[in-house]
């Protein structure tokens, strides 16, 4: 009983539950964001000048992050090529035999010393030992963008018999995706270990409608499933997918060999790098400069596992996901919340380790231009709920007795406020701060030359652009035939839209998310992001 209170505690309480102080973290980030909106304003009607260095000093400083993270995004596309190019299968054979080919050119120098260190001692799950199960969630989505996602896992450098396949499909999809579903299943089944269709019922007591209540559903029935096979759930790797999610085909066998070499992998999370270029040449260009953008950010994320969490398809032991009683069925941003789940599960004892290979993802691409730029926003919103684990962490890590260290504690939540109202905040003030000050003081010597230093720190830090575009070019998919060679040049002429893509839709997305959690206007349902499929023949079909 102990024990089942334990783990009922880190789920996020009801909004009948939540005292004064849960009510003012939620408030928090949307009144800090306004605020600094707002601040520019009225330090220009008192005091000008100081709001001139208040602006020169933001944009000196994010003169300098946007150095580090073009720095970081070519150091992480780099690493990214590496470990495409590596032998992960013989890699882990050498592992499971414990002798290394130290002739052999191809193998990294940290190979070689994970050998020798694991000689040393006695890994807790054996590289041969290791299942996956492959949870693939979906709503409404067709054959037509589920069935290249099974193709993709079929596609791994991995033996299939060491794979269970979990299509995870919603009741209130209707009639035709349960069909759907158990076909997909029946012509798939024999190239797996197994294959299982599973439905979650709708309107379960205590559930919003989303993804965290269909993946736990069907994980809790994977937890059935390995009991009565005899298999240990640390044994079991799960990997969350949704419906468009291709998985690199050498994934499966890094994350094998990543987990094997955790000395502790149950406390840890497993991060590979979510890439938005399936139908990156199909998508409209303010959705491929965005698509994009978000493959960039998520690059650099993969450097820094200090700030890494989960994101998107991602992975632990099944284990881990039995003590943190699964995921969360009351957010729509399940996949960064399962962090910090784990995290208080575990009282502080959880990272997020990188894998640095691609999960393949489409770009928003609706049926239609004005359905994908409104679909878009609704996705992009939805991230920026994100925002609600403000709250989420002070209450248990500051207001329920908790073993956490304090100081790391203190510096994540610090990490995770910055970030949400950085989103929010950073665009306009980059674009429109300068300005300011001469709106309310056009006479002023300071006021007038404040816009033309900024112009030109901009301009330099605009070379950073390059970086962005060269990753761009270099992680694009073969250009499909149904588009000419001028589909090449639209591709570089798309990022002049970068400075307005980046305003409405990654400031104002935060701005509408803070917003509405300021006011209790709480987001209850997992809007899903609409995905179409472009044919040859340049048909549509969703």
């Amino acid at each position: 009983m102990e024990e089942a209170l334990r783990k009922s505690n880190i789920e996020i309480p009801f909004v009948s539950e939540r005292g004064w102080h849960y009510r003012l973290f939620e408030i928090l980030p949307g009144a800090i964001t306004w605020s600094i909106l707002i601040l520019p304003f009225i330090l220009s009607i008192f005091n000008p000048r100081l709001t001139v260095f208040f602006i020169i000093a933001y944009l000196l400083l994010w003169f300098v992050k946007a150095v580090g993270l073009n720095i970081r995004a070519l150091q992480g596309y780099h690493t990214l090529t590496i470990h495409q190019k590596l032998p992960w299968t013989q890699m882990l054979n050498e592992l499971e035999s414990g002798q290394s080919n130290q002739s052999d050119k191809r193998l990294p120098n940290w190979h070689h010393a994970n050998i020798r260190r694991m000689q040393d001692s006695t890994p807790l799950v054996r590289a041969s030992d290791v299942l996956h199960a492959i949870f693939i969630a979906t709503y409404n989505e067709s054959r037509e963008v589920l069935e290249p996602t099974i193709k993709s896992v079929l596609a791994s450098d991995f033996d299939m018999k060491r794979v269970i396949l979990i299509l995870a499909y919603e009741e209130r999809g209707g009639e035709a995706i349960a069909r759907q579903a158990e076909t997909l299943i029946k012509d798939y089944k024999s190239h797996f270990r197994d294959a299982i269709a599973i439905g979650h019922p709708k309107d379960l007591p205590g559930e919003i409608i989303g993804k965290g209540g269909n993946i736990t559903f069907a994980g809790r029935y994977l937890k059935t499933y390995l009991k009565q096979k005899k298999i240990r759930p640390v044994d079991v790797v799960v990997t969350t997918l949704d419906a468009d999610n291709r998985p690199h085909p050498k994934y499966l066998a890094a994350l094998t060999y990543t987990y094997v070499i955790c000395p502790d992998p149950i406390h840890i999370s497993y991060q590979p790098i979510p890439m938005y270029t399936s139908n990156i040449w199909d998508a409209p260009a303010p959705m491929r400069v965005i698509a994009t953008g978000n493959s960039f950010w998520n690059i650099v994320l993969a450097l820094r596992p200090h700030i890494l969490r989960n994101f998107s398809a991602h992975a632990q032991s099944m284990q881990t996901i039995i003590d943190t009683d699964f995921w969360s069925v009351r957010t729509i941003v399940e996949d960064g919340h399962q962090f910090w789940r784990t995290y208080f599960r575990y009282e502080g004892n959880h990272e997020v380790v990188p894998i640095y290979l691609p999960i393949y993802q489409d770009a928003v691409l609706a049926n239609g231009y004005i359905r994908t730029l409104k679909a878009q926003f609704i996705q992009l919103r939805r991230w920026a709920w994100g925002a609600s684990d403000v709250a989420y962490v002070a209450e248990k890590g500051f207001f329920t007795k908790n073993k956490v260290p304090k100081i790391d504690l203190i510096f994540k939540f610090l990490r995770l406020l910055e970030g949400h109202v950085t989103w929010a905040v950073a665009p306009l003030i980059l674009a429109f701060g300068a300005f300011i000050p001469v709106w309310f003081n056009p006479k002023d010597y300071a006021a007038n030359q404040l816009p033309i230093i900024a112009s030109r720190i901009q301009t330099v830090a605009m070379i950073g652009i390059f970086a962005t575009l060269y990753i761009s070019l270099k992680t694009l998919p073969p250009k499909p035939k149904r588009y000419k060679a001028h589909r090449n040049i639209l591709m570089m002429a798309q990022w002049v839209m970068l400075p307005v893509t980046t305003i409405l839709y990654n400031s104002f997305s935060a701005l509408y998310s803070q917003t509405r959690l300021m006011f209790g206007k709480y987001i209850g349902k997992f809007d899903l992001t609409e995905k179409a499929v472009i044919t040859e023949d340049k048909k549509t079909i969703v």
